[in-house]
């Protein structure tokens, strides 16, 4: 069958549903029928999936003419997802595909939900077509034989590539797949991806930077000019000075008529207890959506949360509260509306919301961004910006993750086994490990077999033998049983199901919460007030309960940073309110009474000024500093400043920080002038100062911890019997001790501070922002009173010490008051 022909069935089945190919869809399949790898980039809802399940289907075909009668079983293409709740959307897909244009191709999914039974039948048999996420390939790479379930495999589709990239499920991800290149000689690589800056090097760590799949290969862009339309709700009254949460629950009204209005509505937060507490308060006011209202996150069981995702389909739910758990690839044709509740911090995070409204080709995406505080509408501006000129972040990746090559080594030797001069080439093509040195690849393989040299005495840490030959091989059953449950790079703390005391499931919530909690307390969760009973195995039993309970779960991870370029647009929209003659966006003129405060009481900075504030409370001595780049910079910037003050004179501060600014309090004063003269902002020297200035061990410990479960150092436990955070945490802090003392050179260990700096404290960003500040203007004001830039920082603060027993909101809002008196 020639290409003509085969491009004739697609476009015929595209005219039978009343459609018509994208240009981009045509260009993918004529790219991949041509047997090169790729990358496509095009918006959510436009019609991605069909764009590579149809040439996948289209090249079986054309190898087997006679498909309609004869099948050959096997494995032909696998589809990887990051989420398991996409799988059944890209199944149906793909079932639609291969049924209408006749063939007898099956399809599977292979996720953590699926069945042992249905595990079982697809060892004897694996389906055609298999969707799978980057966790369940590497188990199938754990697989004795292995070799001869792929080998006959001519694609692999990374979906949402842009959300594994710079992560470590993108490690993970790119060392599968520079095992499945040598296995399956006409392996095609394809990548999908939405919303990303650099898509460039987003291809070369897909496909490896010195690979032939590089050389070989296409970037696809879908040039659809989807129309995105932000609509901020701009408060009727705002107070001078804001603070962090308080407006959000105020705007409630406000959303009420937007709802109304809407097929169905999504409502984003940030976070899981923010979800948890809109669900609740929208109810609480209004109890004529009961039924009609739903919430949906990561901790709510499964089969709540394809109960939501099919009433959404459906139409039979009116609005749903959501976190990031909705924000990828799930087709929601009924969704007309989405809400932003706060800051999303990133660009890409809100286009990726934006677009699941509108989920068709053509259609408009209509997103509203409510503002948990004043100064939140600058980031309201910022973002309409963003979409205007199609700005979006980067995405990292990581380099030399040696956990995840110890725990992939580590799922090679338990199947059957590797030689490491063909597994060292391998991963030398990969563009995490490119640099990797013959002395590390010497120390890893020593590792696997030794368990490091201070650890040598130790029989548990030897888990690999060196067979004859120089075959590395797992021959422990109780090591391999224990490697196949820990498989994956997500490390979190320990997850407890929450279940009614008869038995039924409610969904999953962290220890650390649960363990803050007596018998007979009550907290709201998925939606309901549960009485705490008792923790039992890994169980929390829970009863209902009427009582009312301001405890809501809150998890880790749960506050975000402002990225680079966020913080880039915020500073710019900022600037604005300066620059005489500049134009003004509706958002920024309505905090025009806060900029007159503002102005009163300090100034409001220029492109060429960098703020400093001080002033004197009950509390103490406040300093506060506005480089407007990010919580994370700040963190780092106002440790490093706070060390390099008291080298002037010992001077001791608290720290409090948010995407703003930073404040640095103490029970002194200091002049700041000295700030000023000495150079304080240099980047000279950053990286000593700063490993004195944070407790950067005490850091680099949290993190090894991560490490340690992801390289097998420390085993997390067996289902439903779980080892308890704490018993973790003190493993890998013993382990940290040993290596800290006896072995520096340990290549985790060193790992274990690297990432603090790259990842954590973002190193990078924080020597431009320094960079930056060297060449503005500094201007300090020396204030009388709270200011409206620092009064958010101030309340946040006081919000996370809890400083009296006093209702927190109404000490704030005296607070205020006074202030707005003055």
């Amino acid at each position: 069958m020639t290409r003509d022909q085969l491009y004739n069935i697609a476009e015929d089945w595209f005219e039978q549903q009343d459609w018509k190919p994208f240009p981009f869809q045509k260009n993918t399949w004529k790219a991949f029928l041509q047997g090169k790898n790729g990358l496509l980039n095009a918006p959510t809802g436009s019609g991605k999936t069909y764009a590579l399940w149809f040439p996948i289907v289209l090249s079986y075909i054309k190898k087997n003419p006679d498909y309609r009668t004869k099948h050959k079983k096997g494995l032909k293409a696998i589809w990887i997802t990051p989420l398991r709740a996409l799988s059944q959307e890209i199944k149906q897909s793909a079932e639609r595909v291969t049924a209408d244009l006749g063939t007898q191709m099956t399809v599977g999914i292979r996720t953590g939900d699926t069945t042992t039974n249905e595990r079982a039948r697809q060892k004897r048999n694996m389906p055609d077509l298999l969707i799978t996420t980057p966790e369940s390939l590497q188990l199938l790479l754990a697989t004795k034989g292995y070799d001869k379930i792929f080998k006959d495999c001519m694609a692999v589709v990374v979906d949402e590539w842009h959300e594994l990239l710079g992560t470590k499920r993108g490690v993970q991800m790119e060392l599968g797949l520079s095992r499945l290149k040598t296995i399956a000689k006409e392996l095609r690589i394809w990548g999908i991806s939405a919303t990303i800056g650099n898509l460039e090097q987003a291809r070369e760590v897909l496909l490896g930077p010195f690979s032939q799949a590089l050389e070989n290969s296409v970037l696809i862009k879908a040039k659809l000019n989807k129309k995105i339309t932000v609509r901020s709700i701009i408060p009727r009254e705002m107070e001078t000075f804001p603070w962090r949460g308080h407006l959000g629950i105020r705007l409630l009204e406000d959303v009420v008529p937007i709802i109304n209005n809407s097929k169905t509505t999504l409502l984003f937060t940030n976070t899981r207890s923010q979800c948890e507490i809109w669900f609740q308060k929208i109810l609480e006011k209004h109890p004529e959506f009961a039924g009609e209202l739903a919430m949906h996150h990561g901790s709510i069981n499964k089969e709540t949360r394809l109960w939501v995702e099919q009433a959404i389909r459906n139409e039979s739910l009116r609005a749903v509260v959501c976190t990031s758990s909705l924000d990828l690839g799930v087709d929601f044709a009924p969704v007309e509306t989405v809400v932003q509740i706060g800051g999303p911090k990133g660009i890409a995070r809100f286009l990726q919301r934006a677009g699941r409204s509108g989920h068709r080709p053509g259609k408009e995406s209509v997103i509203y961004f409510l503002p948990t505080h004043a100064i939140e509408l600058i980031e309201a501006s910022a973002l309409q910006k963003a979409v205007k000129e199609n700005a979006v972040e980067d995405r990292i990746p990581y380099l030399n993750s040696f956990d995840v090559l110890l725990q992939y080594l580590t799922t090679l030797a338990i199947s059957d086994g590797f030689y490491p001069h063909e597994i060292f080439h391998e991963i030398r093509q990969t563009f995490c490990y490119q640099a990797i040195t013959e002395d590390q690849w010497q120390w890893l393989l020593n590792f696997l077999v030794m368990g490091s040299q201070s650890l040598q005495s130790y029989d548990e840490y030897k888990k690999v033998e060196i067979e004859e030959g120089g075959k590395f091989k797992v021959n422990n059953r109780g090591v391999a049983m224990r490697h196949r449950f820990q498989i994956g790079t997500i490390v979190g703390d320990a997850n407890l199901t929450v279940r009614y005391q008869k038995g039924g499931y409610i969904g999953t919530i962290e220890e650390y919460f649960i363990s803050k909690l007596n018998p007979g307390d009550v907290f709201t969760f998925a939606g309901r007030n549960l009485e705490f009973i008792r923790i039992k195995e890994m169980q929390v039993h829970v009863r209902n309960s009427n009582k009312k309970t301001n405890k809501v779960p809150s998890w880790m991870g749960g506050r975000l940073t402002l990225s680079a370029q966020m913080s880039e647009l915020l500073r710019n929209e900022l600037y604005t309110v300066s620059q005489e003659g500049k134009k003004q966006s509706v958002e920024i003129k309505s905090l025009a009474h806060i900029f007159k405060r503002q102005r009163q009481e300090s100034i409001v900075p220029k492109p060429d000024e960098f703020l400093i504030e001080s002033f004197k409370t009950r509390d103490g001595y406040h300093y506060i500093f506005y480089p407007f780049e990010g919580r994370f910079v700040h963190e780092a910037m106002g440790s490093l400043l706070g060390y390099r003050i008291s080298l002037l004179s010992p001077i001791t501060f608290s720290l409090a920080f948010n995407d703003y600014g930073f404040e640095l309090l103490s029970d002194k004063a200091f002049d700041v002038q000295q700030v000023i003269d000495n150079d304080l902002f240099t980047t000279d020297y950053m990286l000593d100062d700063l490993e004195k200035s944070l407790n950067s061990t005490e850091m680099a410990r949290r993190k090894f911890r991560d490490i340690a479960v992801i390289s097998g150092l420390v085993f997390t436990g067996y289902p439903n019997k779980g080892v308890k955070m704490k018993h973790l945490q003190s493993s890998s802090q013993l382990l940290f001790n040993v290596f800290r003392d006896y072995e520096d050179d340990n290549l985790l260990f060193q790992q274990a501070f690297r990432e603090t700096f790259e990842h954590q404290l973002e190193e990078g960003r924080l020597r431009i922002s320094l960079e930056r500040i060297e060449t503005q203007q500094i201007v300090w004001k020396q204030c009388e009173n709270p200011t409206p830039f620092s009064f958010p920082l101030i309340t946040d603060r006081m919000s996370r010490e809890k400083l009296s027993s006093e209702k927190l909101a109404d000490r704030i809002k005296r607070m205020a008051a006074l202030l707005a008196k003055r």
